[in-house]
């Protein structure tokens, strides 16, 4: 895996705190790896094309 920067409006990484704090996601890594994931699907979806070298993790 690769490490990223990026930056999160404080209300989200709040947000993202209490799916982590209720025990939705063991951290917020995998929260915010699942929100990707998500993403990338739903554009797959919407374009038919599922190119991913990669596995899901």
């Amino acid at each position: 895996m690769e490490r990223v920067t990026l930056r999160i409006p404080k209300q989200q990484i709040e947000e993202v705190e209490r799916m982590v704090d209720t025990g939705q996601f063991p951290n917020r890594s995998e929260a915010i790896r699942s929100a990707v994931r998500e993403m990338i699907n739903e554009q797959e979806t919407e374009t038919g094309e599922k190119n991913r070298p990669w596995a899901k993790v």
